[in-house]
């Protein structure tokens, strides 16, 4: 019998140049908020989107300006170059319990699904592969290609946890950010990190109805 993933206490965060930079930055705020410690890698093409999508010109030295000033949630992240394939998350020895690539560009993807470990993100994701650790990948583009189901595919049977950026509506989302967090908190959840932004689903209206009606 297989045993359990431990609980993820450190987290790679792999942050591509996929559009759904705010994808990346509420994954962030919310495992910090868990206390989780992130180990974070923020590709050149990301940093583009963040620009282009958030008015975020990150220059790449502080997590806090990715978290709204919180330098306190800052102090949990520690921020590793995208080039730099010696860093400690290269290593099985000393990668935390998860990898989490996230949105997850097809470009990435690629490198992924075909063993490639040109940078930081690919590498710290074929360790987690290799090393029987939970590797959690996000995609967010549409429409797929066969090439692109089919390398979504070999992730899958390689261990990978394919978790599109395909929000929910059941929680009846009011923003942009409810439904972002709605993703956020899928991937929480698959790391096995409590979280309190996403309630959990309660069996709809009619089931709190009849919950109400028995008390």
């Amino acid at each position: 019998m297989t045993e359990p993933f431990p609980e993820p206490r450190r987290v790679f965060l792999g942050v591509s140049g996929a559009s759904g930079a705010l994808y990346a930055l509420r994954t962030l705020r919310m495992l910090c908020d868990a206390g989780v410690r992130v180990d974070l890698c923020v590709s050149p093409s990301a940093r583009r989107v963040l620009r282009e999508e958030q008015d975020l010109d990150w220059d790449g030295a502080d997590a806090a300006d990715l978290l709204d000033g919180d330098r306190e949630a800052a102090r949990r992240v520690r921020i590793w170059d995208h080039a730099d394939v010696g860093a400690p998350p290269a290593s099985g020895t000393a990668l935390g319990e998860a990898v989490v690539v996230v949105p997850c560009s097809l470009t990435t993807l690629s490198g992924l699904a075909t063993g490639r470990a040109g940078n930081l993100i690919e590498r710290a994701a074929q360790v987690a592969l290799k090393e029987g650790r939970r590797l959690v990948v996000v995609p967010r583009e549409t429409p797929l290609t066969r090439t692109h189901l089919d390398q979504l595919s070999a992730l899958a049977w390689a261990g990978a946890v394919v978790l599109p950026a395909a929000p929910g509506f059941y929680h009846r989302p009011r923003s942009v950010v409810d439904l972002v967090d709605h993703v956020a908190a899928k991937v929480l959840g698959v790391l096995d990190v409590p979280q309190s932004r996403v309630a959990p689903w309660a069996g709809g209206v009619e089931a709190a109805s009849e919950r109400e009606g028995e008390r």
